[in-house]
């Protein structure tokens, strides 16, 4: 995991969008492959497993930002 911190102004939803498109991009860019070997070499329930890991890192990513913009 990177420890990389970058400040974004974020002054509207049209750039809260683009940040969380492009954080989820990076976010799938990351952990996609976990995700791509799981299909590959293990059932359904380390598929299921692995998609959920994936989609809760996106969903953190989005709740850590929203919860700073509450804080101004």
């Amino acid at each position: 995991m990177d420890d990389h911190v970058e400040t974004l102004t974020i002054s509207n939803r049209s750039d809260f969008a683009q940040w969380a498109i492009e954080r989820a991009k990076a976010i799938v860019s990351e952990q996609g492959g976990d995700l791509a070997l799981a299909a590959r070499d293990q059932g359904d329930e380390q598929i299921a497993e692995t998609a959920n890991a994936l989609g809760q890192a996106i969903v953190n990513a989005l709740l850590e930002v929203f919860d700073g913009l509450l804080r101004e």
